[in-house]
């Protein structure tokens, strides 16, 4: 088989650190956190240059991503005292003007009341008419349980939210009957219903059910749970980190999270089994119901944002650019103890736009726009053949991080095998048919993250198939062997099925 490829390949320059380091000062509920200065090595292995992470320790959920008052806002869990996940769980919080570059502020919401004094964990930030941004986040209670408290901005006038008050009367929600006190966490960013009432759902699991429980006021203090949740399915595990919006039918721009009109669907997405589930389908706000277009079957064929390392996501809408942005959690693949050595672990995807696809049956992606800032030095290759299992070298740069465009022009798409998409779930196909066993059609594609003798690499493949109706493209990634340690070894494939 010969394919015809087109390589553009653009070289992102190298930025100085993820941001500029500011020491804290004793405040924003944080007065028992000594403050320090962290003094970044001038070069630490495997950390990126492009992905937003903190200078040192442990890093998960984003939380409250927002636009205020000119300035993009990022909060995320944190660990203070080590690289990995600890007992005093903070908020930190980081500002940017173009959601590349960041600046480090001192830490918005620490462990300090009989309702949070375990750790504060994950939620959201709402933005109220009139009146400013509130966050809504989990706290873990004196006596290890979790319930749902607010805060608000000391300051409305400060574009930079630096310092944070907590509720007086918070907890503001507790685990209702029958949900045990560690399963209920992790408040949605609040929208406006037709009534006018406020709404914010909780991820919970109860009766074998992972649901998503409906919480409702008319003032965002006081809060009632609804008589059922938003949505439930025995299908799943914990729901952790849920999500809520509304996408545009008819457009690739975003929508404020509390539009509902004939012209929006609505995205409900979980976090559970290690990955980001989601499902697309029709809120009903008068009988306050979901109905999903397709319900989760706990198989492979379940709609996921990311088949790679992409955890406990969050969405916000940017009205400046009327847009979505999707961020998510990439831990690490690594030991506990190489984790400690190097002192971090963790970092934010690069964020994406996101929005409905043309046939409404799932999501699109795109980097934001103000990655294009970052490519510096670009090589170009046209027309280049490639004979069946030959290997091509990208020549011309030398980088750990490159952003890569390439178009493959297969010649006789009619050797094709056949698949029927509705007995093949995508993900196993890709176990099954791994980079190294040949097809008719493929496998083809990338080999990224390679070392010169090719022992430890990261396919990026694609297989082409007959469907019946049309083709098919099958897109893996094979990560058997991107890693000579046993550690990393035992990872499995991920896939990607695209019509």
């Amino acid at each position: 088989m010969e394919i015809l490829a087109v390589f553009l390949v653009g070289l992102c320059c190298v930025l100085q650190s993820n941001g500029i380091e500011v020491e804290a000062s004793e405040n924003n509920g944080c007065r028992n956190f000594q403050p320090h200065t962290v003094m970044l090595q001038e070069k630490q292995s495997y950390r990126t240059s492009f992905h937003f992470q903190p200078p040192r320790n442990w890093l998960n959920d984003p939380n409250g991503p927002m636009w205020y008052r000119g300035v993009y806002h990022l909060f995320y869990q944190y660990n203070p005292y080590g690289a990995l996940f600890g007992d005093f769980m903070i908020w930190a919080h980081s500002v940017s003007y173009d959601l590349i570059n960041w600046i480090h502020l001192n830490h918005a919401l620490c462990p300090t009341e009989p309702y949070d004094i375990n750790s504060c964990w994950s939620g959201s930030a709402t933005i109220l008419p009139g009146k400013g941004p509130v966050i809504l986040y989990t706290g873990i209670d004196a006596n290890q349980c979790q319930v749902q408290n607010m805060a608000m901005p000391k300051n409305l006038s400060d574009p930079f939210l630096e310092e944070w008050i907590k509720f007086a009367q918070n907890p503001i929600m507790t685990p209702p009957d029958g949900v045990e006190g560690n399963n209920f966490r992790d408040p949605t960013t609040a929208w406006l219903s037709h009534d006018g009432k406020w709404n914010v759902i909780i991820g919970s699991w109860n009766n074998n059910q992972g649901m998503a429980i409906l919480y409702q006021s008319e003032d965002f203090f006081n809060w009632t749970k609804y008589q059922d949740p938003l949505y439930s399915t025995e299908r799943t595990g914990m729901w952790e980190c849920p999500d809520f919006y509304p996408v545009s039918v008819n457009s690739t721009y975003g929508v404020d999270t509390s539009v509902l009109n004939a012209g929006v669907k609505h995205v409900m997405k979980a976090s559970f089994n290690s990955h980001d589930y989601y499902m697309i389908g029709t809120y009903v706000p008068e009988m306050e119901k979901y109905i999903p277009d397709n319900d989760f079957t706990g198989t492979g064929m379940d709609l996921r944002y990311d088949h790679g390392k992409f955890y406990a996501s969050k969405t916000f809408f940017d009205s400046v650019k009327n847009r979505r942005i999707l961020w998510g959690w990439v831990n690490e693949s690594d030991s506990i103890e190489d984790d400690m050595d190097k002192g971090w672990s963790g970092l934010q995807s690069i964020p994406r736009r996101i929005w409905l696809d043309r046939s409404g049956k799932q999501l699109v992606q795109w980097p934001i726009e103000e990655i294009n800032k970052l490519h510096g030095k670009k090589v170009t290759f046209l027309d280049k053949k490639i004979d069946s299992e030959s290997i091509f070298e990208v020549q011309g740069i030398t980088a750990a991080q490159a952003d890569v465009e390439v178009v493959f022009e297969l010649p006789e798409l009619q050797e094709a095998e056949f698949l029927n998409l509705t007995a093949v779930d995508p993900q196993l196909l890709c176990s099954d048919a791994n980079a190294s066993i040949k097809g008719r059609l493929g496998p083809f594609g990338l080999l990224t993250l390679a070392t010169k003798d090719l022992t430890e690499q990261t396919a990026i493949f694609f297989r082409i198939f007959k469907g019946l109706k049309g083709y098919v493209v099958l897109m893996c990634s094979d990560q058997s062997r991107f890693s000579l340690s046993p550690f990393n070894k035992s990872k499995s494939e991920q896939a990607l099925n695209i019509k």
